[in-house]
């Protein structure tokens, strides 16, 4: 304990050259900062935000392909038992074709638009009693 004590004791001897050198390339760079004021603010700025938009889709991409892959894993455990394909139960789906004239007449069956009655629809202030 007592080498610590001695260590804190004596301040930090640096030399008078690396003391220039150190104030010397300080100064320069804050002269240059006001001189280019792009370099010192906008630089960081813009370098921040494409460094930052290429790692956010670096990590979206990872987490889109961890999640295409557990979705192949459940459909490949899905189509080894048997239960579905792709496309849905085999054998559920079996489209009826008809066409638009057979719809018509099957339609025109159920309607009959010669036989119709005139129903009143009340109005919203006839019900009531004023």
């Amino acid at each position: 304990m007592s080498t610590i004590e001695t260590n804190m004791s004596q301040p930090h001897k640096t030399t008078n050259a690396a003391r220039k050198i150190e104030t010397s390339f300080a100064s320069s760079f804050k002269r240059w900062g006001r001189g280019h004021p792009f370099v010192r603010y906008g630089l960081p700025m813009i370098s921040l935000t494409v460094f930052g938009s290429i790692g956010l889709a670096h990590l979206l991409q990872g987490r889109k392909d961890i999640a295409k892959v557990k979705d192949d894993r459940e459909w490949e455990i899905i189509e080894t038992q048997g239960a579905l394909s792709r496309s849905g139960p085999p054998g559920s789906y079996n489209p009826k074709k008809m066409s638009l004239e057979e719809e018509l007449k099957a339609l025109q069956k159920k309607v009959d638009i010669t036989n119709f009655e005139y129903k009143k629809i009340p109005r919203p202030n006839e019900g009531k009693s004023g």
